[in-house]
């Protein structure tokens, strides 16, 4: 069941919180052996909070929107009473926190029950959720295949049907990317809408948080229930919520759409493309837009990144350097090492992009473009053929994701499902605080069948 309906049956008490938290424990000690995607599972905690959420129903008080939802989170997200690992071995040493980050308690307020911590890409620094530390999370879809990253347990634990709802992040593609290749929705926020208090940051001037579900509505619930200022994050703008889960069904109406061209209508494999000229084609639009230098906003989103990242590490790197993944740490030290000038040039360049950017949202409310420029490539892959040219697997992953991240745009990835096939992902993106625009059409894709997200069967192509 999605969340939508297991909230309406626990409230109508068609069934328990209990019974849903105790088949949700079932099916991850059954499934999540082969997929890795959970490094701690709750299961004395979860059972108590969903004891606790039946016998507020049976006391007649409301438990919330999510009641006796079963849901996750990548393993960067403060969970009172357990180690946040963010992917590593240096944190597991760390003492366990003392409270929960911001937006798993406001799940948790919702009614939501955690059953687990999710694995990642050490430090978020990644895409394909190839931990050294922890191994690999794989694909429901196809057990050889990376279940991407840096989110990868989360989309995994979606995808394979083990929760409805799970916690990721993105700071260049981290929800995004393990969404299209596991096959569910992802939901990245403008920049500053949700909270980043408690959670583990990568590069704190790129860093949003959200969910992935196997439904648009699904992840509009968990979306709202988390909304709101909030003063522990710096960055979380003070703006009133904006409830996006009635706004489903207004469809596409009014709404300009394009397709985004030029870079975002070039490399990677066909069927990337393709999926993008059949949402097109569905949503009755032949309009195209080109961004202005993307690439460059690839180049800079690298810089920046990197720089930001290094240095909340700079300590480790120096007397701890074996102890973490070896491609993680190159990446750091690297980072460490970019010129001030070029740090700030990225900067710059930001600033001008972003304009430009809001310039074209002038003129459309959303534009559509690839969310990966190939479906999930096999675990342990380092390059991969495009046009018979070899390229990079791994950072690739990025290439129409990071452009979007570098000025904090709201996007959906949403799944397009390929019968016999991996599936591939579409990015439904819109102007900053305009979530509820990509959210409409996301569910108008889905309500036309052209999206959707059913769950993995045995590590098959489903």
């Amino acid at each position: 069941m999605n969340a939508v309906d297991i909230a309406r049956d626990v409230r109508a008490r068609k069934t328990s919180a209990h019974d849903v938290v105790a088949a949700a424990l079932e099916r991850i000690a059954a499934r999540d052996p082969a997929i890795n995607a959970f490094t701690r599972i709750l299961d004395d905690e979860a059972r108590m909070a969903a004891a606790a959420i039946d016998a507020t129903i049976a006391a007649g008080r409301d438990p919330g929107p999510l009641a006796g939802v079963p849901f996750a989170v990548k393993n960067l997200f403060d969970v009172a009473g357990v180690v946040t690992l963010a992917g590593s071995k240096i944190h597991a040493e760390r003492s366990p926190a003392t409270r929960d980050a911001t937006v798993v308690a406001r799940l948790r307020r919702a009614g939501a029950v955690l059953v687990g911590a999710l694995n990642m890409d050490e430090y978020a620094y990644g895409f394909t959720t190839e931990n050294t530390h922890y191994g690999p999370t794989r694909n429901p879809r196809d057990l050889t295949r990376v279940a991407g990253g840096s989110s990868g347990g989360s989309a995994a634990a979606v995808a394979a049907g083990m929760v409805p709802i799970a916690l990721g992040s993105d700071t260049n593609g981290s929800i995004r990317v393990p969404a299209a290749l596991c096959g569910v929705f992802g939901f990245k926020p403008t920049y500053g809408r949700l909270s980043r208090a408690g959670a583990m940051l990568f590069a704190s001037s790129f860093d949003h948080v959200g969910p992935l579900a196997r439904s648009t509505r699904d992840l509009a619930l968990a979306y709202d229930a988390m909304q709101g200022a909030d003063a522990d994050d710096p960055v979380c703008a003070e703006r009133s919520a904006e409830p996006s889960a009635g706004e489903l069904d207004r469809g596409t109406h009014g709404l300009r759409i394009a397709v985004a061209d030029g870079y975002f209508a070039t490399g990677g494999a066909a069927e990337c493309h393709d999926a993008v000229a059949r949402v097109a084609d569905a949503l009755g639009t032949s309009r195209r837009v080109a961004l202005p230098e993307p690439h460059r906003a690839r180049a800079a989103a690298f810089v920046i990144t990197s720089c930001e990242g290094a240095q909340l590490h700079l300590e480790n790197l120096r007397i701890r350097a074996n102890d973490f993944d070896p491609i993680i740490r190159d990446r750091f030290l690297a980072g460490a090492f970019v010129p001030a000038a070029f740090y700030a040039r990225a900067q710059r360049f930001r600033a001008w992009f972003r304009g430009r950017v809001h310039e074209v949202f002038r003129d459309v409310d959303v534009l559509l473009a690839p969310t990966t420029p190939w479906p999930a490539p096999p675990i342990g892959q380092e390059k991969i053929a495009v046009d018979g040219t070899e390229v990079l697997a791994r950072p690739l992953l990025g290439l129409f994701t990071q452009p979007l991240s570098f000025i904090g745009l709201p996007v959906v990835s949403v799944p397009i499902p390929r019968p016999g096939a991996l599936p591939v992902g579409v990015q439904v993106i819109a102007a900053p605080w305009n979530e509820r625009a990509a959210l409409r059409v996301a569910a108008a894709l889905e309500a036309q069948g052209l999206a959707a997200a059913p769950i993995a069967q045995h590590g098959g192509t489903s």
